[in-house]
């Protein structure tokens, strides 16, 4: 393991495994039998560089501690495709599986991944289903267009309506590369969910940085954020409360941009 506090960068290594090599050095001294190992290593710490302390036992990662932080690390991906139109529907265990093995080189079967899942209290694919509320309560929504002062021009009315903004924080992903490294691994790229009474306008304040927030500012600067909007004759208020609530309840926390709700 690279001591950079990263669960994914962990690789399994049991103490029967240290003591095995250690016996082999033939200029060692000393016993190095696996339950020497076990209480030299109970009790310590190790810094890492970042300044976090972890017990020192943690470098010695079973198999399946370290395959947990894999299955959990790929299913918090799922939504990130699923917003972006890349995954229609929650991962099974079978295709979880497939993506470790493709782009990790873990073989683990369809059973383990299911056990697996279920030590993390991880619901089933139909039951995650359930719970991808926002992708539900967006749907009406225009297709994402750049946010740029010619879209303002010919693409964006001013009319009222709700709209989302997302920054630009991981690359395109192709219809058929989901499965590739290229795919995103982080967040869905939403920072900013707001309601106006004229898109054209409001949008363009934000573009312009004279909206008071500089935060969103930041994301919008380099020219590569979109967004989507769906028109609303009246209502738009109501409907941005219950796109933020459907938001926080679906991902644990609300925009980045956002500093009070709505």
């Amino acid at each position: 393991m690279r001591l950079i506090g990263q669960a994914l960068a962990l690789l399994p290594l049991t103490q029967a495994e240290i003591s095995a090599r250690l016996r082999a050095e033939p200029n060692l001294a000393v016993v190095a039998d696996p339950d020497r190992i076990s209480r030299l290593v109970r009790g310590l710490s190790i810094a890492l560089p970042n300044g976090e302390a972890v017990p020192l036992g943690g470098l010695f990662p079973k198999p399946r501690q370290v395959h947990c932080h894999f299955v959990d690390h790929v299913i918090k991906r799922e939504k990130a495709w699923m917003l972006q139109g890349v995954l229609w529907e929650p991962l099974t265990d079978e295709a979880i599986a497939a993506i470790l093995k493709r782009e990790y080189g873990i073989g683990l079967s369809r059973r383990t991944v299911a056990n697996i899942r279920r030590d993390l209290a991880i619901p089933d694919c139909r039951s995650r289903s359930q719970r991808m509320n926002y992708l539900a309560a967006t749907e009406g929504f225009s297709t994402l267009l750049p946010l740029t002062p010619q879209a303002l021009r010919t693409a964006i009315p001013a009319q009222p309506g709700v709209y989302e903004i997302r920054a630009a924080l991981g690359s395109p992903v192709s219809e058929a590369g989901w499965l590739e490294k290229s795919a995103p691994p982080g967040p869905h790229g939403v920072v900013y969910i707001g309601s106006t009474g004229d898109l054209r306008k409001r949008l363009g304040d934000h573009l312009r940085g004279s909206s008071d927030n500089v935060l969103l500012y930041t994301h919008l600067a380099n020219g590569a954020a979109r967004v989507r909007f769906r028109l609303l004759s009246e209502g738009w208020r109501w409907a941005e409360r219950d796109l933020y609530r459907v938001f926080c309840e679906t991902f644990g926390t609300p925009p980045l941009c956002i500093r009070m709700s709505p």
